[in-house]
């Protein structure tokens, strides 16, 4: 498999692409993220293809961080990241000013949770720099003010559409889109399993899916675990995903994740 981040071409033997997540936040839900550069080389060291550097937690309840304050928490690790690795790096962010801040540190990605809707002038500054962008869905408000369909991969799609068209008309190539379905992000249990099932459908197969299920609420749901014994149940959730399309997967365990995919190429 090859993929475009940025300005990087990257293959893997694998099925799909690991994404490890470090969070240089304080509230991060799983504290088994959070940390800076020495966080982010252990999961370099275990095979992770991507690092996504987040410096605002996106937990419910979560509180929102300035700017300044995000910004600061990132670039130290990004800059250590990048002058001792030439691992893609990903940042967890919807603020242009932050990106703009990564950019110059050497970030290759910008995995919006808000798909470039808190910030749109950000795609500019996106498509002028060639890099990539992972346009996340999220619900606001309630559930019955939301409801539009029964059917939430058709409209998950009819958004993705939407963005995709407003990408494209910035000048953002569509080999730089990734979508993700934000698992936990508004959804019912219920449709966060059928955007597990249909992963695959999501952008019409035409664009890569990233899946972040890593130790969620709907894995606690499925196997009755808390959040520290999750790990199985997130194990075998991305596998199924990868099986149903997935093309990255975004995770806190990426020793465990690689062993499964590594199995997972001989024998399906």
């Amino acid at each position: 498999m090859e993929m475009t981040f940025g300005h990087r071409l990257v293959s893997t033997e694998r099925p799909a692409f690991v994404m490890g997540i470090v969070n240089a936040t304080p509230d991060s839900f799983w504290q088994g993220s959070r940390g800076g550069a020495e966080r982010a080389f252990e999961l370099i060291e275990q095979g992770a293809d991507i690092i996504d550097v987040g410096g605002e937690s996106t937990r419910p309840g979560y509180s929102e961080v300035s700017a300044e304050e995000e910004t600061a928490r990132i670039i130290p690790v990004i800059r250590e990241i990048r002058r001792r690795s030439g691992a893609v790096i990903s940042v967890d962010t919807r603020k242009k000013s932050v990106m703009e801040a990564a950019f110059s540190e050497g970030a290759d990605v910008m995995n919006d949770v808000s798909g470039l809707t808190d910030d749109p002038d950000a795609a500019d500054f996106i498509a002028g720099k060639g890099l990539s962008v992972i346009l996340m869905h999220r619900f606001s408000g309630s559930e019955s003010e939301r409801r539009t369909s029964s059917d939430i991969v058709g409209e998950l799609n009819g958004w993705f559409s939407e963005r995709i068209d407003f990408c494209r008309k910035k000048g953002i190539p569509e080999d730089r889109m990734i979508l993700d379905p934000g698992i936990g992000f508004g959804k019912t249990f219920e449709e966060n399993v059928t955007l597990m099932k249909d992963c695959g459908r999501l952008g019409g197969g035409k664009f890569p899916v990233l899946m972040a299920l890593s130790r969620k609420r709907c894995i606690g749901t499925m196997t009755g675990r808390d959040v520290e014994e999750r790990k199985s149940g997130t194990l075998a959730a991305d596998l199924l995903c990868v099986l149903h399309g997935a093309s990255i997967i975004r995770v806190h365990d990426v020793a465990e994740t690689i062993d499964t995919l590594n199995v997972m190429r001989y024998i399906r």
